[in-house]
C-alpha cells in the first residue's frame, strides 16, 4: 500500500467516514428483530445531535445544558405543522429547522457573552423555558400527554418500518459527520479552536469570536432540530420527555464520554449510552448503580474520553514498538 493511500485512509474525512459507513452497512446483519433496529435508530438519532453539540462544546468550548430544547422544538414543529396546519412533513421539518436557527441566532448573542457557570445556567434556563411552553400550550402540543405525528412522506410514499428508518437515520448520520469534519478542517474550525483555546488571544489575532460562537451555536441547534423532527416522524409520537433537562444532561454526557473535540467520539458516546442501559436491564435494582459506576470509572481513568484515550494508547504502543504513528 502506497504512503499516499495510507495517509488518505488515516484522514478522518475519508478513512474514518468509510469505516463508519462500513459499520452502518454491516450492523443490520447483527440485528435479529425490530427491537434491536429501534435501539440502533435511537443511537443514530442521539449521535446526530451529539455531533452538532460537540462542535459547540468540544471545539468552541461553549457549554449548553438546554440542547434537548432544540431537539424538542424540531419534533414539535413537525408535529404541529403537519397535524394542525396540514403541511407536508418535509416542509414542516425545513420550517422547524429554520425557526430553530432564527431562535438560536436571537438568543446566542446575549447568552454567549457569558462564560463558565453563568453560561451553563443561561442555557439551562433556555431549555426550561422551552419545556414549560411545550407543557402549557396544550391546545397545540397536547401538553404533558404529547401528540401523534404523521409518517414521513417522500415522493408521495409513506416511509415506515424499522429497517427503512435505519437506513434513513444512517444516511443522515453519515452526512452530519461529513459536514462536521469538513467544518472542522475549514478556517471556521480553526477559528473555533482558537476561541476554545483563549478568546482574548483569538481576538488579538483578528478572530471575530462573537461571530463564530453565534455561528456554531446556530449550526448545532439546527442539527438538533432536524434530528428531533426525524425522531418524531419515526416514532409517530412526541412528548415533553424529549425536551426535558435530564435529556440535555444525557446529551452532554454522551459527548464527554466519547471524547470532546472528537467527532467520532460523539458518535461512540451516543451509541454506548443508548445501548448500555439495555445491557444492564438484567441487573434490575442495581442498573442505575452499575451505569453510574461505569461512567465514573471512565471519567477518572480516561478523562479525555474514550476515543481520544484509545488513540493515545495505540499511538504510544506503536511508538514503543518502533512503528510509525498513525
Amino acid at each position: 500500500m502506497s504512503q499516499a493511500l495510507k495517509r488518505k485512509l488515516a484522514d478522518p474525512r475519508t478513512g474514518g467516514l468509510l469505516g463508519l459507513a462500513a459499520v452502518i452497512a454491516v450492523l443490520p446483519l447483527f440485528l435479529p428483530n425490530n427491537f434491536y433496529y429501534d435501539v440502533a435508530i435511537g443511537a443514530g438519532l442521539s449521535a446526530i445531535v451529539c455531533v452538532g453539540l460537540n462542535l459547540l462544546i468540544g471545539y468552541a468550548g461553549q457549554i449548553s445544558l438546554g440542547h434537548a430544547g432544540f431537539v424538542g422544538l424540531g419534533a414539535y414543529s413537525s408535529a404541529v405543522l403537519t397535524v394542525e396546519f396540514g403541511w407536508h412533513p418535509l416542509a414542516a421539518m425545513t420550517a422547524g429547522a429554520l425557526g430553530v436557527g432564527i431562535l438560536a441566532f436571537l438568543v446566542a448573542r446575549p447568552i454567549l457573552r457569558l462564560r463558565g457557570h453563568y453560561l451553563a445556567m443561561a442555557t439551562l434556563g433556555l431549555g426550561i423555558i422551552i419545556s414549560i411552553v411545550v407543557n402549557t400550550e396544550a391546545e397545540y402540543t397536547g401538553g404533558p400527554d404529547g401528540m401523534t405525528v404523521p409518517s414521513l412522506m417522500f415522493f408521495g410514499r409513506e416511509l415506515y418500518g424499522e429497517a427503512v428508518w435505519y437506513w434513513i437515520v444512517g444516511a443522515a448520520l453519515l452526512f452530519t459527520v461529513w459536514l462536521s469534519l469538513n467544518l472542522i478542517a475549514s478556517p471556521v474550525g480553526r477559528a473555533l479552536r482558537a476561541v476554545h483555546g483563549s478568546e482574548p488571544a483569538a481576538e488579538i489575532a483578528g478572530v471575530d469570536t462573537a461571530h463564530y460562537k453565534v455561528l456554531v451555536f446556530v449550526i448545532s441547534a439546527v442539527i438538533a432540530s432536524l434530528a428531533g423532527s426525524l425522531g418524531a416522524h419515526y416514532a409517530g409520537f412526541v412528548s415533553p420527555a424529549n425536551v426535558g433537562f435530564f435529556r440535555s444532561i444525557e446529551l452532554v454526557t454522551m459527548v464527554v464520554l466519547g471524547g470532546m473535540a472528537s467527532t467520532y467520539g460523539a458518535v461512540v458516546g451516543a451509541a454506548i449510552l443508548t445501548v448500555l442501559p439495555q445491557l444492564l436491564t438484567g441487573l434490575e435494582d442495581y442498573e442505575h448503580i452499575a451505569f453510574g459506576l461505569i461512567l465514573m470509572l471512565t471519567v477518572i481513568f480516561m478523562p479525555r474520553g474514550l476515543v481520544p484515550s484509545f488513540f493515545t494508547i495505540a499511538r504510544n504502543r506503536l511508538a514503543s514498538a518502533g512503528a510509525p504513528p498513525p
